[in-house]
This record gives C-alpha cells, sequence and structure tokens, in this order.
C-alpha cells in the first residue's frame, strides 16, 4: 500500500514537472513564431478542419437529447416557451465546451502523442536537434498554439449546431415553433454564458495539446511505448479537462 502511494506521488510529480518544462521551454519558444508558419497552418487544419465531422455529429444529438430531456423535466412545472433559453444555457455553459474538447482529446490528443511519439522512437527528434532545429518551436510549439486558438473555435462551431438540432427536435417532437424557441434565448441570454464557455474552451485546448506532446515527445521504449504514451494522453487529458471544468465552473459561474 505505501509502495503504491509513493510510485502515485512519484509519477504526479514526474508527470507536474515534464509539463511544467515543456511548457516554459514552449513560451520561450514564442518568439521564434514567425518560422514556423507552414507547421503551426497545418495543425490549426488538422485541429480545426478535419475534427469538423465529428464535432458536428456529436453536438447535433447532444442539443436534440438536450430539448428531448429539459422538455421532459419542465413539461409540468413551467411553460415550453423556456425550452430555448434552458438549452441554450446548458450548451453555452457546459456542454458545448466540455464535450467538444473531450471530443478533440480522443481524436488530437492521441494523434498528437502517436506522431510525436513514433518520432521520438525512431530517433527524429534527435535528428532534429544534430540538424540545430528546436524541436520544441517545430514540433510542439505549432501544436499548443493550434489547439489553444481552434478548440473555441470548434466550441462556438457546436454550440451552434447544437442549438440548431435542439431548436428543430422541438418543432417536431414537442411542438414548439421556432419563432418561440428562439425568442426564449434572446429573452434570457446572458453574454457571461457565452464567454465563460469560450474562456472554458481555451483551457480546455491547452490542455488537451500540453499533454499529448508532452507524452508523445517523453515516450520511450518503442512501438509498446507509444501506444502507452497515446493512451495516457487521453486519459489525462478528460481527467484534466473534467477537474478544469469543475474549477472553472465555480471561478465563473458560483457567484
Amino acid at each position: 500500500m505505501l509502495d503504491a502511494l509513493i510510485n502515485f506521488v512519484s509519477e504526479v510529480l514526474e508527470l507536474l514537472g515534464g509539463v511544467s518544462d515543456l511548457t516554459v521551454k514552449s513560451i520561450r519558444s514564442l518568439r521564434d513564431i514567425k518560422k514556423i508558419p507552414g507547421p503551426l497552418l497545418e495543425q490549426m487544419n488538422n485541429f480545426g478542419v478535419n475534427s469538423v465531422p465529428i464535432v458536428l455529429f456529436t453536438s447535433v444529438f447532444t442539443g436534440m437529447v438536450t430539448a428531448v430531456q429539459i422538455a421532459y423535466q419542465i413539461r409540468d412545472y413551467a411553460p415550453l416557451d423556456l425550452l430555448g433559453a434552458g438549452v441554450a444555457k446548458m450548451v453555452m455553459m457546459e456542454l458545448g465546451p466540455v464535450l467538444t474538447a473531450l471530443v478533440i482529446a480522443g481524436r488530437m490528443g492521441a494523434g498528437i502523442a502517436a506522431e510525436l511519439g513514433t518520432m521520438r522512437v525512431t530517433e527524429q527528434i534527435d535528428a532534429l536537434e544534430c540538424m540545430a532545429i528546436d524541436p520544441i518551436r517545430y514540433l510542439v510549439l505549432p501544436r499548443i498554439l493550434s489547439g489553444i486558438i481552434m478548440v473555441p473555435i470548434l466550441t462556438v462551431f457546436a454550440i451552434t449546431v447544437a442549438i440548431t438540432g435542439a431548436a428543430f427536435v422541438s418543432n417536431v417532437v414537442v411542438d414548439l415553433d421556432y419563432t418561440t424557441f428562439f425568442q426564449g434565448i434572446k429573452l434570457y441570454f446572458v453574454p457571461k454564458d457565452l464567454y465563460g464557455g469560450l474562456i472554458k474552451s481555451i483551457f480546455f485546448g491547452l490542455i488537451v495539446s500540453l499533454m499529448g506532446s508532452y507524452y508523445g515527445y517523453y515516450a520511450k521504449g518503442g512501438a509498446t511505448g507509444v501506444g502507452k504514451a497515446t493512451t495516457q494522453a487521453v486519459v489525462s487529458s478528460s481527467l484534466l479537462i473534467l477537474l478544469m471544468d469543475y474549477v472553472l465552473g465555480v471561478f465563473l459561474f458560483g457567484k
């Protein structure tokens, strides 16, 4: 029991130290950001454009099921005119940012860890260092910046799609016309709900890209090590997203 606790604490401290070191090196590399337009645009395409289909699929059904569940809950206690407002607040504050981040963690977090891990175990990163090319600037920084930039954009897209899907289901299943649905959103809309969700998404994008980069960059042990790094990246990203969601939720909406 004691050995397990010691090993756990050791792993946590190693993770904190490694992530902190990678973060500091990435921040230092920002002064050379003008030298990486190609890799940055490529990673933004991977994070953004290539993730649209899965975010679209997830968001539309999230909005639909949210509308059905809220309608079921309030049917006997409040007018259905509030359905649009309830869906919008839930999607903007919670479901949109969190589900988008979890989907991206599964897709891009794993992809980043696998790609960088393969480069590490096949000594491609060592080759870059031998050619006096900073691997942090060339490999890690574009991925971190892409996560910070593209996850909020995908979140806005997810929120829009989810609300559209909810409006459709509300009209077809609940028999609530579109005008009433969107009037409810307009009547109870609070800007803080939206920008609070976007602030969350910025942190989530950082978590996904940073954890994927960390586990991939420091992978070892051949193909087995790459697989382990990929799994650790996804699991760690998902847990940290949920933890950060609570912390930011209390900070942004707790008062």
